[in-house]
This record gives C-alpha cells, structure tokens and sequence, in this order.
C-alpha cells in the first residue's frame, strides 16, 4: 500500500500467480511513478512503464481478503481502511528505497531498489507458498 513499493510487490505477486487473483496496489501519500522500480520490475521482464499510483482511498468500498502493507504509516492507513470488515492486514517491515534519492548515486540507488524488489520476491513466495517466478 506504499506507493512506492506496492506496484513491486503487486506486480510480483500478480506474476507469480499468473494473475488467478486478484491484486491491488494503492498508495497512502501521492506520488507519480518511480522510474527506478519500472527499470529493476523491467529487469526481470515486468512492464511497469504504464502503472499509474492511486490513493487508497480510489479503492472506495472494495473488499479484500489480505491487504500487505510495507510502511508504518500504509499499515496505520490500511488498519483503518478495513476495519469494520474481516480483511487480515500484514506488515511486512520493507526498506524505503526513496530514502537514499539525491543522496546516492544512480547505481547504488538501483541496487537499492534491487535489494527491496528481492526481499519483497522472497517475502511472498514464503508467504504464499509459490515457486518459480522471475529470476531475481
């Protein structure tokens, strides 16, 4: 639900179930998109390059099973979001790979958002118990 990170892990996700369920991606603050995660999800054959971010709060009414959430502050937003319903949230502690935006140089950066994109790959494998999947 971070609008940074999610397009990742729900891009991921969505692949590696062959799209069977449904997978949404929302963000909590506003944000276009991230040319870093469309270059490293580009790297292992995920096309980002049309993903738009939206607000939580674009997914009015929707009911959800499980709903990740990869900040504190998209599992605060996501606890309110679902609680007169019986949605699990989880929250999966993911590095902020913005964080290091003007402070690092365009290879460390990648290798930033290579390391969240990996952590998120093994994250949801274990999770939900999948194999294969892009090389990563």
């Amino acid at each position: 639900m971070n609008s940074v990170r999610s397009p990742m892990a729900a891009a991921l996700l969505s692949h590696l179930t062959a799209q069977r369920i449904r997978v949404e991606s929302a963000g909590v603050r506003e944000g276009g998109s991230d040319g870093f995660v469309t270059a490293v999800m580009g790297e292992i054959g995920i096309d980002l390059s049309n993903h738009i971010p939206r607000p939580l709060e674009d997914l009015g009414d929707a009911k959800f099973d499980l709903i990740i959430t990869l900040s504190p502050e998209a599992h605060h937003a996501a606890l309110e979001f679902a609680r007169d319903s019986d949605t699990v949230v989880e929250y999966w502690p993911t590095l902020d790979a913005t964080a290091k935006l003007g402070q690092a140089r365009r290879d460390e950066l990648l290798a930033c958002y290579r390391s969240v994109r990996e952590d998120l790959f093994l994250k949801i494998r274990n999770r939900f118990g999948l194999q294969g999947g892009p090389s990563v």
